[in-house]
């Protein structure tokens, strides 16, 4: 329930639409009231015949008539009570006082009469049929008002809604990008998807519900209640004395339908998870015929979404149940109970007084007819609870994304250094993924500026978890990774990642126009910047003469538009437009033809002068370029050198020399 109130506290945020909901929702249950308080006229003067000057008129005398009836009869036992002793004294006193406390309240009665009396005789019409007019002209105007309201109602509430959705998925959006690579790795992309789409809209209707149906109904219920009250509000207490007991069955009903609505959603996930994989990986299902396979996995996760949300059907199949049963028992008593006082002009029921005056017709059925208004309201509350108990199980699952904290934070007080740096230190290194299995054990590694070193070695050795946190994708568990003096850590993320340019083997371009790929994480740059770029990556001539629009190409979705070796000149196009001081190459042309590779070979001749470059590589073309090579082994670094020294003293070496090297040579 916390994390749905911080989903609510978005929404009061934005007050003058908050105040309009509130406002409208009011008015809406005021005349929901006011419109079923036209019963009373209707019965107690239009069925008679009479004027609203002759009910009043009427009303006065006959209250007058009674307090002077029961003021005599009250002297005249209290006469007799000289005379009296024991129980015949004491029955005789209580009758005194409770002939007078009904004279009190026919006296007050007649006091609030004779106080609209002259307002009546006034303003009023002064025959029946008119006074008909009236009353039906009231009812069309209140009517319509209310319905005025309601459209303004649904309206602001829809306002206030998606207002607080679009804070919450900037809020969210925001966060994610916050959350570092280990966080990506822990919730995937079709969890987040799930996350951003079914839960915020889950959301999204927990909120629609909440400050629409769930404020407007119960306002027009109190509207109701109020109005029964003024009549008997002992009568509506003995009327309302089932529930309490309703209400707990709502409660356990409302925990049960949020456990459902959490395991659907956590059902939903696995379904988006089904379908990121199938549609991503589609190249290899239809290459290895296993579209059967995956139409039973898809089946069996949408099989089990069906079943949690059959439960969730059920659990809101017996909201409706409930509530009717508690209508109909509260309607019941009060049937019973009101004809009892009507039909034998009683104010008592079982010795506790029920009203202050006898009950006349029209009042009870005025009385019926307000708790008939609470019933349609509390049948259109029942519909609510599942969408606000989905809107609180969905932000369970959206606040803790929310709320975790990345493992690589900003410095609080971050420090600089020279620009260009003077050297590069990796100073004992250490670092797991998972706790008692280190990737990386000691590693120290100094790298001057303008120095060009390769990292070789086998699978699984650490090679590219050391180069990703150079960037600060990771933090040391241990030691420290240094420009000059000054350790990452110390740095603000985005100094550290301005200075550092990364192309990897997986090329990522976004949907968008080759221009705009090339200028991403450069946005300040001129269009003559970004083609001098293109030209250094050896990428414009294809873009030119192959791509029908040039520059302003769409490249779609991932690059798809475009092949390996065009994708990764327009990536290494944008890390040469950044121009950093330290480039970092994953198997940068491990994946592409022969062609491509000489010419990215080529312009990496000319860009890694005068900068740093580490580079992992299995080419031996690109080895060419290290002025040392690295070897790792086990997450460690066992030999440095250069080629031709490492060919005779490293035995590992010798042998990816052999495997890899002369294969791609």
């Amino acid at each position: 329930m916390k994390s749905f109130a911080r989903a609510i506290g978005l929404a009061i945020r934005h007050r003058p639409t908050l105040l309009g909901v509130i406002f409208t929702s009011l008015a809406v249950g005021v005349l929901w009231g006011a419109n079923i308080g036209v019963v009373y006229p209707f019965v107690e003067v239009v069925f008679e015949g009479q004027s609203l000057q002759q009910w009043v008129d009427r009303e006065i005398e006959a209250s007058d008539k009674r307090a002077v009836e029961l003021a005599k009869e009250s002297n005249a036992l209290g006469e007799t009570l000289p005379y009296l002793t024991g129980d015949d004294y004491q029955l005789a006193l209580a009758r005194i006082n409770y002939l007078d406390a009904d004279r009190d309240a026919e006296s007050l009665a007649a006091r609030h009469y004779r106080w609209v009396q002259p307002y009546i005789h006034a303003y009023l019409p002064a025959t029946p049929f008119k006074t008909l007019l009236l009353i039906v002209g009231v009812l069309l105007v209140g009517t319509a008002l209310k319905d005025a309201f309601l459209v303004a109602n649904l309206l602001l509430v829809e306002r206030l809604v998606q207002l607080a959705a679009y804070d919450l998925r900037k809020q969210f959006f925001r966060q994610t990008l916050r959350l570092d690579l280990a966080s990506f790795g822990d919730s995937r992309n079709s969890e987040l998807l799930s996350h951003f789409t079914y839960d915020l809209n889950c959301v999204v209707q927990g909120l629609n519900t909440l400050f629409g149906k769930a404020l407007r109904e119960p306002l027009k219920m109190a509207a109701c209640l109020v109005g029964a009250c003024f009549i008997s509000w002992r009568l509506l207490l003995f009327s309302l004395i089932l529930a309490p007991p309703a209400a707990y069955l709502m409660q356990r009903l409302a925990k049960s339908i949020k456990r459902a609505n959490l395991r659907a959603m956590e059902e939903m996930s696995q379904l988006y998870n089904t379908l990121t994989e199938t549609f991503t990986g589609i190249q290899t299902v239809k290459a290895f015929t296993m579209e059967g396979f995956e139409r039973n996995r898809f089946h069996q996760s949408a099989k089990e979404f069906f079943r949690k949300s059959l439960k969730i059907a059920f659990y809101n199949s017996l909201t409706r149940p409930i509530t009717e049963l508690l209508g109909i028992g509260v309607l019941s008593l009060a049937l019973v109970a009101g004809a009892h006082l009507v039909l034998n002009q009683q104010t008592h029921l079982l010795g506790i007084r029920i009203c202050d005056t006898p009950m006349s017709l029209g009042s009870l059925l005025l009385f019926y007819g307000l708790l008939a208004g609470v019933s349609d309201p509390a049948r259109k509350l029942s519909e609510v609870f599942a969408l606000i108990q989905a809107g609180i199980a969905a932000c369970e699952r959206i606040y803790p994304v929310m709320d975790r904290e990345p493992t690589v934070v900003e410095a609080v007080v971050p420090k600089t250094t020279a620009t260009p740096h003077h050297r590069l230190l990796l100073d004992n290194v250490e670092f797991h993924y998972q706790a008692g299995q280190p990737v990386l054990k000691g590693v120290t590694l100094e790298i001057k500026y303008g120095e060009t070193v390769a990292i070789v070695g086998p699978n699984g050795c650490g090679k590219s978890t050391l180069i990703n946190m150079l960037p600060r994708f990771y933090d040391p568990v241990r030691g420290s990774i240094r420009f000059d003096d000054v350790d990452l850590r110390e740095m603000r993320l985005r100094d550290v990642r301005h200075r550092v340019g990364l192309v990897t083997q997986q090329t990522h371009l976004f949907d968008d126009t080759v221009l705009n790929n090339i200028r991403y994480g450069s946005p300040g740059t001129t269009d003559e910047q970004a083609i001098a770029a293109a030209k250094k990556a050896h990428a414009h001539r294809f873009i030119i003469d192959k791509l029908d629009d040039g520059y302003d190409t769409h490249v779609g979705q991932g690059g798809s538009r475009l092949s390996g070796g065009q994708r990764q000149r327009i990536a290494l196009a944008r890390a040469i437009l950044r121009d950093p001081e330290v480039l970092i190459l994953d198997e940068a042309t491990s994946q592409i033809d022969i062609e491509s590779e000489q010419l990215i070979h080529q312009a990496l001749e000319e860009f890694v002068r005068d900068r740093t470059a580490i580079m992992i590589t299995h080419r031996l073309s690109t080895l060419t370029l290290a002025d040392r090579v690295v070897v790792m082994e086990a997450g460690q670094i066992i030999d440095v050198g250069t080629h031709a020294d490492l060919l005779k003293r490293c035995s590992l070496y010798s042998r990816l020399h052999e495997i890899h090297f002369k294969q791609s040579a």
